[in-house]
């Protein structure tokens, strides 16, 4: 194992990338039986851990999976993947399986939930996304949802999202943008959308197809603290197509602007002012709380 070679932590142990395996029974593995969740590092330090962990247990008890770490416990081993790896800017993925159990799909109280931590270097979307804008193409939700899997547990089952993701980049466009039978945006494969319209902040409501996103909560956060008028409710995609500007949110791409739908450009068809404001603002809470810690 070279210094710079990934350090992974499954089911208590820790071992170079090369060498981590998961059991082929694994019930992640063969149903996708298991939720995730993804930290952003800044300069070794997480961001907003306590959110992430929220988000993670709410999913767990949705589909009645225990976590085999206490909380503390598994914040402490988040921290040490970060010092055991070599990256200062980094992506932390936490994947939580039901583990192995016999074949077939009801769950056996017997089976050991299977616990992998992994880093790897942030890699963000080229900067011509963020100075010039991405976008996306519409499809019905109907195509990215599970039934009986709300959008608000981050399942391991993420099929749907990789096909919808693929078609969209095979026809020029970044993201896929999901929308209701009845013409309602809901966000897009991996992330939270927001538009403005003028001088109103508008994104989805949190519901069953659209998820409690971390970066959207430190959003409305600024909004707030920069008295923006906020609507939390329907947008339509006459609602994007009429817009001022729009954006993404993600823990990985922060806030990206988005100024094109289909063929349609968004606004001006660049980054809008109150996008690049908030970008700003972001940047400043980032560096606020990464340096208490």
């Amino acid at each position: 194992m070279t210094s710079q070679e990934p350090v992974v932590y499954v089911n208590g142990e820790w071992f170079p990338l090369s060498q981590a395996r998961v059991p082929v029974l694994d019930r992640g593995f063969l149903y996708g039986d298991g939720i995730f969740e993804t930290f952003r590092v800044y300069r070794r330090t997480f961001f907003r851990m306590e959110d992430h962990l929220d988000r993670l247990y709410r999913s767990a008890e949705a589909i009645d999976l225990s976590c085999p770490l206490p909380r503390k416990e598994l914040a402490g081993q988040l921290i040490r993947t970060v010092e055991k790896n070599p990256w200062d800017e980094a992506i932390v993925r936490l994947t939580l399986s039901r583990g192995v159990q016999e074949h077939g799909l009801r769950i056996q109280p017997s089976a050991s939930p299977t616990l992998v931590l992994f880093a790897r270097a942030h890699q963000p979307p080229a900067r011509e996304c963020y100075a010039n804008g991405i976008g996306v193409s519409l499809f019905p939700d109907s195509a990215a949802r599970l039934p009986g899997i709300p959008f608000q547990i981050k399942s391991c089952n993420y099929l749907s999202q990789i096909r919808l993701r693929e078609i969209a980049a095979r026809e020029g466009f970044f993201e896929a943008l999901l929308m209701k039978g009845d013409g309602t945006l809901t966000e897009t494969t991996t992330c939270n959308l927001f538009l403005v319209q003028d001088e109103v902040l508008k994104t989805p409501a949190l519901g069953p197809w659209v998820l409690a996103g971390v970066t959207r909560k430190v959003v409305l956060e600024i909004a707030l603290k920069l008295a923006l008028r906020v609507v939390e409710g329907e947008c339509r995609e006459k609602d994007l197509l009429d817009s001022n500007e729009a954006f993404l949110t993600n823990t990985g791409v922060e806030i990206l602007p988005l100024t094109r739908a289909g063929t349609r450009a968004i606004g001006s068809g660049k980054p809008g002012r109150l996008t690049l404001r908030l970008r700003d603002e972001f940047a400043k809470i980032v560096e606020a709380e990464i340096q208490k810690c």
